[in-house]
């Protein structure tokens, strides 16, 4: 049986796309099982939706907006959120990644931050996208996405000084350039 071409379409992207889009999770949440579940979530939307997105654009803007939202709505409703971890502590680490060493502390630093001065960092820097690409990724005008920008930055590097190597927790991305 042979598939759609809609469905050969959909996987190829997908097979192109998804170790970045796992990795942009991750960097959103800071919990690789988490960014597994965002982004299977955000596939399934933009499945139900591909010939639609295909048509209009690019569909990695439109699923960076549905992560981004998962994300959020995740954040917004604590009851809906199960650990079933015996240790928390695993819940951060991977077994499928792979970061440079030099970048632990800088990914441990990231997850301090208040979370929406860390999806404007994620979508401005590891993202690369535009101020207003990313106003308009996020609904919001320019001078939030510089301010927050600017704010994400100053937390940044504070966190960066009072947090020594030695409390960074180990971890590993996949896709990071």
């Amino acid at each position: 049986m042979t598939d759609h071409p809609r469905e050969t379409d959909f996987r190829t992207w997908v097979l192109e796309h998804r170790t970045r889009l796992r990795t942009t999770a991750f960097l959103l949440c800071g919990d690789w099982y988490l960014a597994d579940d965002l982004v299977q979530d955000a596939l399934g939307r933009l499945y139900s939706r591909w010939g639609k997105v295909v048509a209009s654009g690019d569909p990695r803007a439109y699923v960076r907006r549905i992560l981004c939202n998962l994300h959020t709505d995740y954040r917004r409703r604590p009851a809906r959120r199960e650990i079933s971890e015996a240790d928390v502590a695993t819940l951060h680490a991977h077994p499928h990644t792979r970061i440079e060493e030099r970048d632990d502390d800088l990914i441990a630093a990231l997850l301090t931050i208040p979370s929406g001065q860390r999806t404007v960092l994620v979508l401005r820097f590891f993202e690369d996208l535009s101020i207003e690409q990313t106003a308009a990724l996020l609904k919001t005008s320019p001078g939030n996405v510089k301010s927050q920008t600017s704010r994400g930055l100053d937390a940044l590097r504070s966190a960066l000084r009072t947090h020594p190597t030695k409390n960074m927790r180990p971890t590993r991305i996949e896709g990071a350039s």
